[in-house]
């Protein structure tokens, strides 16, 4: 258990953010007697999962439902429905910024478009392959 102190130098999130966070209820802590807050190991990787999904551009309101639904064992068809919703937008947006990508490449001469995709990780390609299938 970390008091928030110690949960912000941690984490590298101050502790404004996570006393926000807590309010918004993406992050749960327990009272101490003379009402101090202790955060549960686990709190750390929420707030790595936090980052991860404002760094994908979701709104600290969407963040919030995907942690109910990851956290849950019972899910809320309504909460999995804005998820699908959510990543069906993300699908759009990386399609169109890979077509983008893709048109550009092909101004490329053969070395420069090597040199390109070499900077783009094995998984990421995969990914492009993947999201050019799903999405026409």
């Amino acid at each position: 258990m970390y008091r928030i102190g110690e949960l912000s130098k941690l984490s590298k999130v101050s502790k404004r953010t996570i006393d926000y966070y807590t309010k918004m209820g993406l992050l749960k802590c327990d009272r101490s007697n003379n009402n101090y807050r202790y955060y549960h190991e686990e709190t750390l990787n929420d707030l790595k999962l936090i980052e991860q999904c404002q760094q994908m551009n979701m709104t600290l309101h969407e963040i919030k439902d995907r942690m109910i639904l990851l956290k849950s064992k019972q899910v809320d068809q309504s909460v999995l429905e804005k998820q699908v919703k959510h990543i069906r937008n993300e699908m759009k947006h990386l399609h169109n910024e890979l077509h983008e990508v893709l048109q550009a490449m092909e101004t490329l001469g053969a070395e420069d478009r090597k040199r390109v995709l070499k900077q783009v990780s094995p998984q990421a390609l995969a990914l492009f392959q993947t999201l050019m299938v799903f999405s026409g």
